[in-house]
């Protein structure tokens, strides 16, 4: 990087903080922040509580904001001031370290960008994630538990909790299914964009041959829906179908018909849920997946019409990344057009680059 180089840079990131000040409006933020302060000092704060832990959740996302927003405008303006005096002082030393700082000042300045593009309506809720293996037996089984472990890493990393809602081990190796909650703040925003189709390109390890084989995973997201949100189900749309429960649970578990599936006739979603011993408590939960399913199903149909697609163009048909690992390493995103080679890293759970590359992607 010379001098020139690093000069463009700056000036875009100025200009992208000065593009994202305008939507941050931190004094008004700085206000709202007073506002909840003051409220919380009040005697009655946390006679309700639902309503008192909202507000908390409010406060401390205002923060985080805040936060980000301050890191990183300061150290844009810290870096335009230094490369000023550096520059009229020829003082390559400080220059050269400059330079190498790139790279960290348009990371920062990309995190508070992904942080403000997580402002729909449900990017802060919790996630819940299916993943089906597709055609191709035991290859894409194995594939369908990467894929499942890879989240349960990212989960992991960012010290989020999960809930494993229903398990379905293939015979061989690998999962038939699997359905699971990531609950902490903004994890639904994060994960949406891995709604689709995932491939592996590999040497199988199930193949005597040693043959290449490609195979093929869907990953569902979406959000869990609270119950202060009303998505009508007619007791007529959906099937309701119980069976025995499979895997480790204990005798209970396998010898009565405890576990759920429901199929809602007009769309053809199905969910199920076998996570608890209760009948019960796993026809609740399977609801709850089912309005959350719905509701990204409704919220996806919507936006095909404002892009004018049909439904079928962005169904589980559409591949969205590659993962290569024979005959050359790589992970490549269709939609931001990013490419790695750390493979078994992203494998590993470290996936923050490629989420928040394709955020950005389609901000642009």
């Amino acid at each position: 990087m010379d001098n020139y180089e690093y000069s463009e840079l700056l000036k875009s990131l100025s200009k992208k903080i000065e593009n994202i000040t305008n939507i941050v409006k931190p004094d008004q933020l700085k206000a709202r922040l007073s506002e909840i302060e003051e409220v919380q000092q009040e005697p009655d704060f946390w006679n309700d509580v639902e309503a008192a832990g909202k507000t908390s959740q409010e406060k401390t996302r205002t923060e985080r904001i805040l936060e980000t927003y301050g890191s990183a405008k300061d150290a844009v303006d810290d870096a335009v001031e230094y490369f000023e005096m550096a520059n009229s002082e020829k003082d390559e030393e400080t220059l050269e370290m400059l330079y190498e700082d790139a790279s960290n000042l348009q990371e920062s300045t990309n995190a508070l960008e992904v942080q403000m593009m997580l402002s729909g309506e449900h990017d802060g809720d919790n996630a819940i994630v299916t993943i089906h293996p597709g055609a191709g037996g035991t290859e894409s089984q194995d594939w369908a538990n990467m894929l499942y472990r890879m989240y349960l890493r990212w989960a992991e990393r960012h010290n989020l909790k999960v809930e494993v809602l229903d398990y379905q081990p293939a015979e061989e190796a690998g999962i038939k299914d699997v359905s699971f909650i990531i609950k902490g703040e903004n994890t639904y925003g994060y994960l949406k964009v891995e709604n689709g189709i995932h491939r592996l390109v590999r040497i199988s390890p199930f193949d005597s041959n040693a043959k290449r084989h490609t195979s093929f995973s869907s990953v569902m997201v979406s959000p869990e829906i609270n119950d202060d949100i009303e998505i009508e189900i007619e007791d007529r749309d959906i099937r309701i179908d119980t069976y025995r429960a499979s895997g480790a649970g204990g005798q209970h578990v396998n010898k009565t018909e405890s576990a759920i599936r429901i199929t809602h006739e007009p769309t053809g979603i199905v969910v199920q849920c076998q996570n608890d011993r209760s009948q019960h408590k796993n026809k609740a939960a399977a609801m709850k997946m089912l309005k959350s399913r719905l509701y990204e199903y409704e919220m996806a149909k919507k936006q095909a019409a404002v892009d004018g697609v049909e439904k079928s163009d962005i169904g589980w048909g559409h591949q969205i990344r590659s993962y290569v690992m024979q005959p050359y390493q790589q992970v490549k995103d269709t939609r931001s057009g990013q490419a790695f080679t750390n493979v078994d890293a992203i494998l590993d759970g470290d996936i923050d680059k490629l989420l928040e590359g394709v955020l950005i992607s389609q901000a642009k």
